[in-house]
């Protein structure tokens, strides 16, 4: 289970962190929608990297999981 909550988060948190790079390197101070605040800059960045995840076969693979264990334990 660790290893498919890394292949989501870690994504998101690489595009987090770029998201804030870009906003310190390269943002501006005044007019600019998602580069004028660390926040918006962070959460943008945070989106594009959860765009590079796999999250739908990760929710497929928790709910078979699930499935599994409910067989196994007679909960029907």
């Amino acid at each position: 289970m660790t290893k498919r909550v890394v292949k989501i988060v870690l994504p998101i948190m690489i595009g987090a962190l770029g998201g804030y790079l870009y906003y310190y390197f390269i943002g501006c101070n005044n007019g600019c929608a998602i580069t004028s605040s660390p926040t918006n800059s962070t959460a943008y960045g945070a989106v594009i990297g959860a765009f590079f995840t796999n999250w739908k076969s990760g929710f497929k693979s928790l709910k078979s999981n699930g499935e599994e264990n409910e067989k196994e334990h007679g909960n029907d």
